[in-house]
């Protein structure tokens, strides 16, 4: 590869696990201030939690359409869109004193911007930009960019908030999402792009029909299911885990950027197994891998160590289902039209996400416990290990490759 090349790849992946930095760190750190949103608020936790949970949803409902908006008018637009949505809803949010008030700023503008410019068209631009042979750890590298994002910011929205208050932090956490637009220019471009000379196109409706005909897809978004519960628990709910054992409130962003940290470290891996192993088998033994760290963990003690401890063992596993997931759809149905298809993955993801953020400030405030969440996460994970067994990762050759009309 010339030199050129190579710089023209660095920028390409710079942009990509930059915005997702941004984007998905911002995001990440909003579970630090939801205890002094219910101060201020009074609502409840229940209430904010609701919130939050309609974020996850509506993040996942926005991935197909902002799929395949990228897919039809551009990547670079609809990432420009999504983060001023981001920085919008995020400043507002201070504002906001009722649940349907934290509803739209939380869960439709900030959820639905960082849909637009998430991992879909992230995902699904850097395929349609990078050659083949280096796709699966560019996608560890992007994913790992999120992860970055969060290790990085959860320490600043932390400090923020014991230096200017958690109102005026939350808002200078939304300013810096801007930082990300430049990107949009460098991710420009749409999937007909990447559709070989001559090679047939299906439209987007036709793309989604074949796709949900294809039995390995749909197990894949069944198991996808089970990563939206965890990762939406734990980014919305670990700071009232930490808060349960009795530790105070710097632990619980320490946690955070830690869960960030080998997140990095499991993403990059991730996107280097991919090219050795089998995608289908890396991702049951990353669920078996949860199930296991979580069972372990309800039976040690709750120290700061432990904590720290945990935190990074779900790091490694938390998002480094991403990459296989997305070079399965991509296996499966080549680069073109992916950010549709990936976002239809990424909508059972968040189903799951909501479940996982709702019922754990619902289980919390009739328990008093966070227990029960994690027996349902236990079980889940390992139902998602075995659901990606049958996957069939060599598929059939396909009459023409799916696109955008």
């Amino acid at each position: 590869m010339s030199n050129s090349k190579r710089y023209a790849l660095w920028l390409v992946l710079l942009a990509a696990a930059g915005t997702f930095a941004l984007t998905m760190g911002t995001r990440q750190t909003m579970s630090l201030f939801l205890s002094p949103l219910n101060t201020a608020t009074g609502l409840g936790l229940a209430s904010i939690s609701l919130a939050f949970a309609f974020g996850q949803l509506w993040w996942g409902l926005t991935q197909p359409f902002a799929g395949a908006m990228a897919d039809k008018i551009g990547a670079g637009r609809v990432l420009f869109i999504g983060t001023l949505l981001i920085a919008v809803g995020t400043f507002i949010t201070p504002y906001m004193t009722s649940t349907w008030g934290l509803i739209l700023a939380i869960g439709v503008l900030s959820a639905g911007g960082a849909g637009m410019a998430g991992p879909a068209v992230l995902m699904a631009a850097t395929t349609r930009l990078i050659p083949p042979e280096s796709r699966g750890l560019a996608a560890g590298i992007v994913n790992a960019g999120g992860s970055f994002g969060q290790f990085a910011l959860a320490p600043i929205a932390a400090t923020l908030m014991v230096s200017l208050g958690w109102a005026s932090a939350m808002q200078v956490m939304g300013l810096l999402v801007l930082l990300c637009l430049p990107a949009a220019f460098l991710l420009r471009g749409n999937s007909l792009q990447a559709a070989p000379p001559g090679q047939k196109v299906l439209g987007t409706r036709e793309a989604i029909s074949q796709a949900l005909r294809d039995r390995s897809y749909l197990l894949l978004g069944v198991g996808f299911f089970t990563c939206g519960f965890h990762v939406a628990f734990l980014a919305t709910h670990l700071p009232g885990v930490v808060a349960s054992c009795g530790l105070p409130t710097v632990w619980a962003g320490w946690t955070l950027a830690i869960l960030g940290l080998f997140n990095i470290v499991g993403s990059v891996a991730m996107g280097w197994a991919m090219s050795r192993w089998r995608m289908k088998s890396l991702l049951s033994m990353v669920y078996t891998a949860r199930a296991l760290a979580v069972l372990v963990f309800l039976f040690a003690p709750k120290t700061g160590p432990v904590l720290l401890a945990f935190a990074a063992v779900m790091g490694l596993t938390f998002l480094s289902t991403v990459p296989p997931t997305a070079g399965l759809v991509a296996k499966f149905f080549g680069p073109s039209n992916m950010a549709t298809l990936f976002g239809v993955v990424m909508l059972t993801h968040q189903i799951g996400g909501f479940l996982g953020a709702w019922l754990g400030g619902k289980v919390f405030e009739a328990t008093g416990s966070y227990n029960w969440i994690w027996y349902v996460d236990i079980m889940l994970a390992l139902g998602a290990a075995l659901v990606h067994l049958p996957i069939r990762e060599e598929q059939p050759h396909r009459a023409g490759t799916v696109g955008a009309t």
